[in-house]
């Protein structure tokens, strides 16, 4: 049995999940962002006390399809630009409708409906927040940064930063601003 949740965006998603599952006697085969595969049937008393659990937890259970497709979506793109190493060789739109099997217009018309702004948008917001990070453990040169987030350039990299953020990278590097949006208010 497959239960689908709302909200989960980052690993510490996935081991409150796990955690929960386990605390319940529950057996799984896999935990991932926005789902996980329960391997028998849990009786409604079980899917009320998961529900409450992970609500204290800011996770949320939904049956609804749309807001399944909009959270494999936010999943697919958050595991892209946060947990992933490797350039995307096709499209994004491509990628969406491989991996969810749907039509990219049609996802990007729920999404956008949904959420208030497109499936790019949302990209974009994700690597800028994630060059954030990046430039806040100033381990690596801009340049570096701009190569591991899969932009040409330096110059490539400051227009959607400064549309994100009202700074290049470089002027927000010197201004050492510290604040970072969490992950799912994004």
């Amino acid at each position: 049995m497959t239960i689908y949740i709302k909200n989960m965006v980052c690993i510490r998603c996935k081991m409150i999940v796990s955690a929960e599952l386990t605390r319940l006697g529950l057996s799984y085969t896999r935990v991932d962002l926005g789902r996980a595969d329960i391997i028998e049937e849990i009786s409604v008393a079980q899917h009320e006390q998961i529900r409450v659990d992970l609500l204290a937890s800011g996770l949320e259970l939904t049956n609804d399809i749309k807001s399944i497709l909009i959270e494999g979506i936010k999943a697919i793109i958050i595991e892209l630009v946060h947990y992933s190493e490797e350039p995307l060789t096709i499209n994004l739109s491509v990628h969406l409708s491989q991996r969810l099997q749907h039509n990219y217009t049609y996802m990007s018309n729920i999404f956008a409906k949904s959420q208030g702004h497109s499936i790019e948008t949302f990209f974009i917001e994700h690597k800028i927040e994630r060059v954030k990070e990046l430039l806040h453990y100033n381990e690596l040169n801009l340049t570096e940064i701009a190569y591991k987030m899969h932009y040409s350039s330096v110059a490539h990299l400051s227009s959607p930063f400064k549309k994100v953020t009202g700074h290049t990278a470089t002027r927000y590097k010197k201004l050492d601003i510290r604040p970072r949006v969490l992950l799912e208010a994004i």
